[in-house]
């Protein structure tokens, strides 16, 4: 499939008088620039997080009501009930909070949805075991914000609420006790782009300091926050960047027994960044809910020993196995369905259903019929009397609006401008899915049907080196608004020496003329004609290659056209 490129705007005087601050390459100036960093103090921040610049939790709106509750009762001894979502960053946050609680409260437990029995959310199953057994708080983590009946049916039962979520609020709030959640328009807490982990984490520092705790407890689970940033795919930046980074610190230096006992598992011997936590950490973790139940995820982040996690960590690697064959098999059927369909080609969207496909693996699925089509995609399967469903949407084009002005179709529908999900009747399969396609036809633009690369900077093959890898290798960790910076070079020549690997990747070798670079691009075998012409572009980003014990830079091509 053919991409479009598009370079990112640079600031060449900015990019000037920061080169004169801190006299670095011109290459990591700029790329700072276009992070929105401008000066010698901004940089230092960056490359330098510090926990000392932390904003202070008690500028939550509703976080001394919070703590004092949570204060009232430790000190009468009441139940607590820790309730959070069945995802990467319900489980962590979880576990962090009980890890943090148990030093201080014995009369506590947790409570994780079942992801097909009660969904997303705070369930009345969940509310009904508190009443059941005589749980007086539940403090709700990732989830709760929009659980107004629910939150009141549990007030009105003498259950009171603490609700740490991240997520929009409504115009109307829960009667909860109290509520953190930054991105109420009246809290005014600097930092909006928290998960959920991390919004517990604020409370725990509170609590902390209204406790006057030694050895700073709450900073304990950092590993776990940072899982939960990596997998929640919020924006790298503030907090978010300062949290992720003393987290990775962590998991490599003395990490959850859960964390490690995963890195065990899955053989990995390399240190964790977060590429590796959001491809290797969170499928596993995510992969008890999806395919069984996710309270296995909580007991691996609180198992007491590294023996015991390493129970928990090889059911969730069995899990995770039984969700790529899954996730494998029902790609493979949803992609065999759209080539037989003739009218496939001619649509802007993809609406496929089975009643059989399992529906911890839709959303995956989803996603890589996406990456395949290029084109708002759902995917709907059959649970109980009733369709669920997962959708994708590509770069620039809102979802959430176009399953919106379906609605007179569906029961149910929840999400954001990227994903959402959506619950229907059978018999309104093809009705939903020609008014989906209809809304989507007439509502997208035709260049967002094209992937879309974007490039921060233009550069020729000298700008490149090692001492320019390590410089940006500190910009780590990356993440939205902080990728891994991503590079454009024209009018390059084949060596000769370019080749086709493994049936699927190019092996490169490329020139300028001065300058010759090594370098691999993945799945790029169909375009390897393009390397016989008498020029062309490549898009990349660098990386080292260790081979026989020698490192050298090489690109990781992705993508490759004609100049």
């Amino acid at each position: 499939m053919e991409k479009r490129w598009q370079l990112k705007p640079a600031d060449p005087v900015k990019t000037k008088k920061l080169q004169e601050a801190l006299k670095v390459h011109p290459v990591l100036c700029s790329l700072l620039v276009q992070r929105g960093i401008t000066d010698f103090e901004e940089a230092r921040s960056f490359f330098r997080p510090r926990l000392e610049d932390l904003h202070s939790p008690w500028l939550f709106k509703d976080m001394d009501k919070a703590v004092n509750r949570i204060s009232q009762a430790i000190a009468q001894k009441e139940k607590v009930l820790i309730y959070g979502d069945y995802d990467v960053d319900g489980t962590t946050s979880v576990a962090s909070m009980y890890l943090f609680l148990q030093k201080i409260h014995s009369q506590l437990a947790y409570y994780i949805p079942h992801r097909y029995k009660e969904g997303y959310g705070v369930s009345k199953a969940g509310i009904d075991y508190a009443i059941e057994n005589n749980f007086s708080l539940i403090i709700s983590l990732d989830c709760g914000i929009k659980s107004v009946e629910l939150v009141q049916y549990a007030k009105d039962n003498g259950v009171d609420f603490i609700i740490c979520d991240h997520h929009l609020p409504d115009d109307i709030l829960p009667n909860a006790t109290a509520i953190l959640n930054a991105k109420q328009p009246d809290c005014a807490y600097p930092y909006k782009e928290l998960c959920g982990c991390g919004v517990g984490f604020k409370l725990m520092c509170a609590l902390q300091e209204k406790l006057e705790l030694e050895d700073n407890p709450a900073f304990e689970s950092l590993d776990l926050l940072a899982t939960a940033i990596a997998a929640d795919i919020v924006p790298m930046t503030g907090e978010n960047r300062i949290l992720a980074y003393h987290g990775l610190l962590r998991a490599n230096q003395k990490p959850n027994h859960g964390i490690a006992a995963l890195c065990e598992q899955s053989g990995l011997k390399q240190e964790l960044d977060i590429q590796k936590l959001v491809f290797i950490i969170a499928p596993r973790v995510n992969a008890a809910g999806r395919m069984d139940e996710a309270g296995k995820a909580v007991e691996l982040f609180i198992a007491p020993d590294r023996s015991t996690a390493l129970e928990f960590a090889t059911q969730l690697h069995s899990d995770n196995t039984d969700r790529r064959e899954a996730d494998r098999t029902t790609t493979k059927e949803a992609l065999e369905l759209l080539n037989n369909d003739p009218t496939s080609n001619e649509k802007k969207s993809t609406v496929v259903y089975q009643p059989h496909w399992h529906k911890g693996v839709v959303g995956i699925v989803a996603s890589r019929l996406t990456e395949h089509y290029y084109r708002p995609t759902i995917v709907l399967t059959k649970s109980g009397d009733i369709l669920a469903g997962s959708a994708r949407s590509v770069a620039g084009f809102n979802l959430y609006e176009a399953i919106h002005a379906c609605r007179e179709h569906l029961l149910g529908y929840g999400g954001h401008f990227a994903a959402a999900g959506m619950t229907l009747e059978e018999n309104k399969v093809n009705d939903f899915k020609a008014a989906f396609e209809t809304v989507v036809s007439q509502s997208i633009q035709l260049d967002q049907l094209t992937p879309l690369i974007e490039v921060d900077l233009e550069v020729s093959l000298s700008d490149l080196n090692l001492s320019l890898y390590k410089l940006i290798g500190q910009m780590e960790p990356f993440g939205p608004e902080n990728l891994r910076p991503v590079f454009w070079t024209r009018q390059l020549k084949n060596t000769g020496y370019s080749k086709i690997v493994k049936e699927e990747h190019i092996r490169f070798s490329v020139t300028d003329g001065n300058t010759t670079f090594s370098g691999i691009g993945f799945g790029l075998a169909k375009k390897f004609h393009l390397l016989q012409q008498s020029n062309f572009d490549l898009a990349f980003t660098i990386d080292e290659n260790d081979y026989n014990n020698q490192r050298t830079l090489q690109l990781r091509v992705l993508d490759i056209k004609a100049s």
